[in-house]
């Protein structure tokens, strides 16, 4: 009964915006784009850290990844989905001081990602990090053990900092589903998020139901509407991802209040 309360409630914060409590909101269209609620939950996993910084007021959060992590194609940086990320968390959590970093760039691969993350742990000192990673490598057809190794490395350098941490699997794309094996990545990032229990925003299932549904559909836009769409793909990722953010937060304190 729990969960089934929870799931129903995690879809009506994204059909209104992640509206905060007693503020009634018209549904905005840029965010309504539906989505099975197992897409939108962190798997029964807490984000602890998370938790303790917003009942304290102040969020640090530290976004890695290749280019999708800037919303190319979209009209600009607000468009893309960690500023959308951030006002929708802003709008939950009213009164929450959030700083959202973005560290990455076209083309990159785990391991430079990774480094990029282990150079700004200490610096931004961040108490959750979403790390994008794995389309750059199943692009290339590298072997997934590239893909894995610095997986694994930085998701222990965040459980060391004390910090949450939140994969994003790869893009739906139909040419890249038709030209590589991408559920053999899909995988391997699957295996290292259960390796050190960590959720996985399944952002590949994610666009295949937008795409699949006629909801948002990037690779078959139109020229003239590219920019439009684009900023749509990105509004509903930044509600994806904020909704499972509300449930990793909501997961930590129940486990709190649970606890004899």
């Amino acid at each position: 009964m729990r969960q089934a309360s929870r799931r129903a409630a995690l879809a009506m914060l994204l059909l209104a915006g992640l509206a905060g409590p007693g503020r009634a909101q018209a549904v905005d269209t840029t965010q309504s784009c539906g989505a099975p609620a197992e897409l939108l939950e962190a798997g029964g996993v807490a984000l602890p850290a998370t938790a303790r910084a917003v009942q304290e007021g102040k969020l640090r959060i530290l976004v890695i990844g290749s280019a999708s992590v800037f919303g190319p194609g979209s009209s600009g940086p607000q468009a893309a989905w960690p500023a959308r990320m951030e006002a929708l968390l802003a709008r939950r959590f009213p009164g929450l001081a959030t700083t959202v970093e973005v560290r990455g760039g076209r083309g990159l691969l785990a391991a430079e990602t990774a480094g990029l993350l282990i150079a700004e742990l200490p610096v931004l000192r961040p108490h959750l990090v979403l790390w994008q990673s794995g389309t750059v490598e199943a692009v290339r057809a590298i072997e997934p053990e590239r893909l894995t190794d610095p997986l694994n490395e930085g998701a222990a350098r965040v459980a060391a900092s004390g910090a949450d941490l939140v994969l994003l699997d790869q893009q739906f794309s139909r040419f890249l589903r038709a030209n590589t094996n991408i559920d053999l990545y899909r995988e391997a990032i699957r295996l290292v998020a259960a390796a050190h229990g960590v959720p996985v925003l399944r952002r590949y299932e994610l666009m295949h139901f937008w795409a699949e549904t006629d909801r948002v559909d990037l690779e078959r836009a139109p020229r003239e509407m590219r920019v439009v769409v684009a900023d749509r793909l990105n509004a509903c990722l930044g509600g994806a991802v904020a909704a499972l953010i509300v449930d990793g937060i909501a997961e930590a304190r129940g486990k709190v209040s649970a606890r004899p």
